[in-house]
């Protein structure tokens, strides 16, 4: 399990010299377009998991609908994001051809980053995160949207961050990353009250 410590800091490696965290030629998505919430999303966060599922059995150690299609009345890019836990992530032949066959695509290695690796779906879109049992990341997702479903006023202000993040990433032709870096300031101090709440964090 990972420690106290690391879930509450966020960790922010350089990727290593001569590498890339793309697969096979890819990037940023040039998706940067935040829409209203859809009731939908559960429904395909529960199709998409049956699938996963059916190809991984007893290798999925966690399966969870984690960022913004997660939290209901939340806009967000409309992708749904989820994290799967295995035993190990640098071990793709026990995870990556089973999920291949059922339509996903490898798209970002990142053994540098708790193993973490990125299988994308069309449809309906979703982005597949998968890392370690030891990631402090899959319990930061997890705090992150419990605490949005809970309290409405932080959900509004982290909608309209992301809001003027998309239309500011749009009108200047930028990628998702840089998006996402538009709207990590107040997504951190929204992580740091959460962090705060659950006892993560004396101050």
């Amino acid at each position: 399990m990972p420690s106290t410590h690391d879930i509450a800091t966020f960790h922010d490696p350089p990727v290593p010299e001569g590498q890339s965290p793309y697969v096979g030629g890819a990037g940023p998505s040039t998706d940067v377009d935040v829409v209203e919430s859809k009731a939908i999303w559960p429904d395909q966060f529960r199709h998409l998991e049956a699938r996963i599922r059916r190809a991984l059995g007893w290798r999925v150690l966690e399966l969870e609908h984690v960022g913004s299609t997660a939290v209901p009345m939340l806009p967000a890019k409309a992708i749904i994001d989820i994290d799967l836990v295995v035993a190990d992530p640098n071990d793709e032949r026990a995870y990556v051809p089973a999920l291949l066959d059922e339509g996903f695509e490898l798209r970002i290695r990142e053994p540098w980053w708790f193993g973490h690796r990125v299988l994308r779906h069309g449809e309906p879109a979703c982005h597949l995160h998968v890392c370690g049992y030891d990631s402090p990341e899959t319990v930061k997702h997890r705090i992150f949207r419990d605490w949005l479903r809970a309290n409405p006023v932080e959900r509004d202000l982290y909608a309209a961050a992301k809001q003027q993040a998309a239309a500011e990433a749009f009108s200047s032709g930028e990628h998702s990353m840089q998006y996402n870096a538009r709207k990590q300031k107040v997504m951190r101090e929204i992580y740091h009250r959460a962090f705060f709440a659950t006892g993560l964090l004396d101050s």
